[in-house]
């Protein structure tokens, strides 16, 4: 897995987000496929949620280009400061939620898509507080990912980003294994550790047992003191546009 700090997941989005001026990869280009869908969702007057992450950078990029070209107009609150600058870059409108009550569409990315009831594991980029409080202002929230983030099993591919403030970590860090995992504090490339966009540690929890139910999961993680929030979105996404190649797109729709 890949671990990132701050400071390498703002370079990492610069770079993926400079990806005209280079040779896309294939999952690349499965990502521009489902985010060109994606982005033909917004209608004029929309207020959306702009999520983060490698998948979001092409998102962004057709909302400018309509924004650009059909002159449709739209207004938007970033999950993250890497997001945001981007956006400003592009001349995507902002506002926040002082301003704004309620959005129409929210629409992001994810580290794993369990099918049927469209289960979300989150927080690669740093941002799921953001994420979570964003998705929930969200009339609708649409997932964008490429079919490899698609899976049958929850937790079989990417583990449990759990979001926790720095004191006392290692407290936490021994009652989160008690739940029957393995914690582990996220560490970037300089030994330092990853802070979230609020500044707070994160602990990636792997081996996670097959049969475990995600909602219990998530509510155990969230109930111990010292947690702020884990990447398990259960009952928020209602869409997602999965793309299965350069000229094929999947739509899902939660099952009730």
């Amino acid at each position: 897995m890949q671990i990132w700090s701050s400071c390498r997941v703002f370079n990492a989005g610069r770079a993926i987000f400079a990806h005209g001026r280079h040779m896309m990869s294939k999952q690349d280009k499965l990502k521009q496929t489902a985010a060109i869908a994606a982005a033909r969702e917004i209608e004029s007057g929309m207020r959306l949620g702009l999520g983060t992450g490698s998948t979001m950078s092409f998102v962004l990029d057709e909302i400018a280009r309509r924004i650009r070209e059909e002159r449709i107009i739209v207004v938007g609150i970033p999950t993250s400061t890497r997001t945001e600058l981007r956006a400003r870059q592009l001349g995507i409108p902002l506002t926040n939620f002082a301003e704004t009550e309620a959005l129409d569409l929210a629409i992001d990315g994810a580290d794993e898509l369990l099918q049927g009831p469209l289960t979300l594991i989150k927080g690669l980029g740093g941002a799921l507080v953001r994420e979570r409080i964003v998705a929930a202002a969200a009339q609708r929230f649409l997932v964008v990912v490429d079919h490899s983030k698609v899976v049958d099993r929850f937790a079989s591919r990417a583990p449990v980003p759990v979001e926790v403030i720095a004191f006392g970590h290692q407290c936490v860090k021994r009652r989160i294994a008690e739940l029957g995992m393995r914690p582990m504090l996220r560490i970037a490339d300089d030994g330092a550790p990853v802070l979230t966009e609020g500044g707070n540690l994160l602990y990636d929890c792997y081996d996670i047992d097959a049969a475990v139910e995600p909602a219990a999961l998530g509510e155990q993680l969230r109930r111990l003191i010292g947690v702020i929030d884990c990447g398990i979105f259960i009952g928020m996404a209602t869409e997602a546009i999965v793309g299965d190649s350069r000229t094929a797109i999947r739509h899902l729709r939660r099952e009730s």
